[in-house]
């Protein structure tokens, strides 16, 4: 009986080292991850803020002139990511995010021109300040690349939607 005792202690006690040692590791790799994912937003955000006052071209996709969905392909694509050259197509890929949900390296999606629905628009989130300053960059038709606070009267008339790659 006594031996019993002492091989179902030290089984547990073989048990219990094994799980610690397995979460220590599958927290290691969760933070790994999580740097190379920031490490790879950063870049993208460094990137697409070196093209700001670019001016805006339609179907650019460098310092000459550059659009908005342009600016993005071009910004992921220096961290490494590829993502779809068109913000239609842009809009479909990614997990959706809500509104009031928007977080540094969401996509965020407007309908510019007469056609309320139809995706025309998109910029990269760079910043949360607050719950009412949300900063994002994008390629304005008129004044080229910016980065703007989506919380104005223009630009949440014409939010759609929103997108996550990360």
């Amino acid at each position: 009986m006594m031996t019993q005792h002492k091989s179902s202690k030290l089984y547990f006690f073989q048990l219990l080292i094994t799980i610690l040692v397995l979460t220590t590791l599958s927290s290691c790799i969760t933070s790994k991850k999580a740097k190379i994912r920031e490490r790879k937003l950063d870049t993208i955000i460094a990137t697409s803020r070196s093209y700001i006052g670019t001016p805006y071209k339609w179907g650019g996709v460098n310092r000459s002139g550059m659009d908005c969905s342009g600016l993005l392909y071009v910004s992921f694509k220096s961290a490494g990511m590829t993502i779809p050259r068109t913000s239609a197509e842009q809009s479909k890929t990614g997990g959706k995010v809500k509104f009031r949900k928007l977080k540094k390296g969401d996509l965020v999606f407007f309908a510019m021109g007469k056609r309320r629905r139809k995706i025309t628009h998109v910029g990269l989130v760079t910043e949360v300040r607050s719950k009412n300053d949300v900063r994002f960059i994008h390629a304005s038709s008129s004044l080229g690349v910016i980065e703007t606070n989506i919380y104005t009267d223009y630009y949440t008339k014409k939010f759609r939607k929103a997108r996550r790659y990360f």
